[in-house]
């Protein structure tokens, strides 16, 4: 039974120290199937995803969502620090319980229990010292683990500001991006805002920064999974949906725009669909991005939808619909990101953009593109008038 119990206490320790060395530590993405987060996530996420989605409340559903990173984070740490107090506890047991307590049982199950207490204290560098260790094979082991429990919580102190810096940067760009291509963002949206004159400069500085965002993520997320269920603060926005509306955007001025903004977009394309295959990997979704090969999901854009993408392109400058190759170069795009896309919402149960907004109501930006545009009229018929004066002036001089 004490060999059972070493046995048992080692793979404890050592499984708990080794899976928090490659969550928290490892700059990269962990390997094996049978690691204890990767098992941790499985079992918790899969019934509280089912869970969320039999909600109909709209609210009460991403309040159910948002919850889980935090709330499984925090049940992460708890259960590293329940296998290190049970691991050592087992160790204590294989070594005969060699503790002096006064309230200990002649019993297995009460030897058992002192060895929790003295390991649970231990761990958590309480040192209260009711309970004294009467062999050196016990003492080199409570320091041992003293020193787990020290870094531990060292770790925890330093891992959860890192996760947060990382959720903070992540949704600076996101939120920024609703100004950029409404909300929730698209791709025609994010085009037509930039369809002023000196838009395509800014189109490509966007671009750039979404380019350098997108390997931020890659570095990131692949590195601290965790994040990936951490949700956007408005219920309208999320990191995929801003991902996919960028990389949506790129495979349109590739397809059809020629000039510096479809240059940048294909870099931007690499990028973003690089952070977004190698997250699809992290979660092990490749069948659920084959059956979307298969065409088994609904097309976001079907074939009746892309008139009206044409004519609100055309609005904008940009002749869709006048190379008849233009569709097929559009489509070969969206093959290679839509279903890892797919995969990722269905997995985290994000909704994906669409490729042209619903119409609203009440359009913050229309109503202030209304008041600049009356700003501009305004403005220019002043100019006018300036200039026109200023002539009967310059003719009044002369005669």
């Amino acid at each position: 039974m004490r060999i059972a119990a070493l046995i048992a206490g080692l793979l404890f320790c050592l499984g708990a120290v080794l899976d928090a060395f490659q969550t928290i530590i490892l700059p990269r993405r962990p390997t094996g199937r049978f690691r204890i987060t990767r098992l941790f996530y499985i079992v918790t996420w899969m019934p509280w995803a089912a869970l969320a989605r039999h909600i109909r409340n709209r609210k009460l559903r991403e309040a159910a969502y948002s919850s889980y990173g935090p709330g499984s984070l925090l049940l992460l740490l708890v259960l590293w620090a329940l296998l290190l107090v049970s691991g050592f506890a087992l160790l204590f047991f294989a070594l005969g319980t060699p503790f002096a307590d006064a309230m200990a049982a002649a019993t297995a199950l009460g030897r058992l229990r002192t060895d929790l207490y003295v390991s649970g204290t231990t761990l958590f560098t309480l040192g209260i010292g009711d309970v004294v260790p009467r062999s050196l094979a016990a003492r080199a082991v409570i320091v041992i683990e003293s020193g787990t429990g020290l870094g531990f919580v060292a770790l925890v102190i330093g891992y959860v500001p890192v996760l947060y810096n990382a959720f903070s940067r992540r949704e600076v760009s996101v939120a920024l991006l609703d100004a950029r291509a409404g909300s929730p963002p698209t791709s025609t949206e994010l085009l037509r805002r930039h369809s002023f004159a000196g838009g395509e400069e800014a189109l490509v500085v966007l671009l750039i920064e979404w380019e350098r965002w997108s390997a931020e993520l890659l570095e990131s997320h692949v590195s601290y999974p965790i994040l990936c269920y951490y949700r956007s603060q408005h219920d309208n926005q999320s990191w995929l949906s801003a991902l996919t509306a960028v990389l949506d955007s790129c495979a349109l001025l590739i397809s059809v725009a020629p000039g510096a903004a479809s240059r940048q977009a294909q870099l931007t394309f690499a990028m973003a669909r690089h952070a977004l295959v190698d997250l699809g990997h992290v979660f092990r979704l490749e069948k659920c991005e084959a059956r979307w090969r298969a065409h088994d999901g609904v097309d976001r854009l079907p074939p009746e939808g892309f008139d009206q993408l044409c004519s609100s392109m055309s609005e904008m400058g940009l002749r869709l619909c006048g190379d008849p190759q233009a569709p097929a170069r559009l489509h070969a795009l969206r093959a290679l990101y839509e279903p890892h896309s797919h995969a990722l919402a269905d997995y985290l149960g994000l909704s994906l953009p669409r490729w042209i907004p619903e119409p609203r109501a009440k359009d913050q930006w229309k109503a202030v593109e209304a008041v600049r545009s009356q700003a501009d009229s305004i403005l220019k018929d002043t100019v006018v008038s300036d200039r026109a004066e200023a002539i009967r002036l310059h003719s009044e001089e002369r005669f």
